[in-house]
Order: structure tokens, then sequence, then C-alpha cells
């Protein structure tokens, strides 16, 4: 069976920081893309950012700059260090990975940025 646990989330202030993490367990193939979305309330889940299997990264304009991805392949492990931080930026966030056809969704981390 697999799972997608993230964790890390919390309450910040504005400027803060937070690392999630999202650890991987029960998949038998090969795990490429790791990718973190966020859903705030009422809102639809959006991208944050993506790295593939080699390290190749991707973000929304919204984070550049603040957030950065990375992963450990022999902890089927990704991170996202988050720097910065803005209300805006409150949301659940999600972990998301791609093996073989398949996508996985974990359950999310809630990360609440206020004063």
């Amino acid at each position: 069976q697999v799972h997608v646990v993230e964790s890390g989330g919390g309450l910040v202030q504005p400027g803060g920081s937070l690392r999630l993490s999202c650890e991987v367990s029960g998949i038998r193939d090969t795990i490429y893309a790791m990718s973190w979305y966020h859903q705030a309330p009422g809102k639809s889940r959006e991208f944050v950012a993506v790295i593939g299997r080699g390290g190749s990264t991707n973000y929304a304009n919204s984070v550049k700059g603040r957030f950065t991805i990375s992963r450990d392949n022999a902890k089927n492990t990704v991170y996202l260090q988050m720097n910065n931080l803005e209300p805006e930026d409150t949301a659940a966030y999600y972990c998301k990975v791609n093996s073989g056809s398949y996508e996985y969704w974990g359950q999310g981390t809630q990360v609440t940025v206020s004063s």
C-alpha cells in the first residue's frame, strides 16, 4: 500500500520560515516528479513547485525566490523550504508523486501565516 505523508506545517508569523517534508513509501516503481501544491479555503488547488528525479525544478511565480524544493531519492522524500512567508501563503499544502502512469497524493499539512 502506498503512503504519502506530509509534515512540517504550522503557524508562523509573516516573514518567517517553515520546512515541509513529504515521505513516500510502498511504491515499487521509480518515482519521477515530486510536486507541492497548495489549496487555500474556498479556492482550487494550485501548483507550487516540482522537482524531477534528476533535480530539475520549476516554481509558481508567486513563490520564486522564496521557496526551494529538494528531494532525497534514497529516502523517497521531498522537501519544501519556505522562507519570507506571507499571509497569502496560508493554505493546506499537498505533496504529489508521479510513478509510472500513476500519481499519488498525500493528505496535506496546514500552513498558517499570521501575526
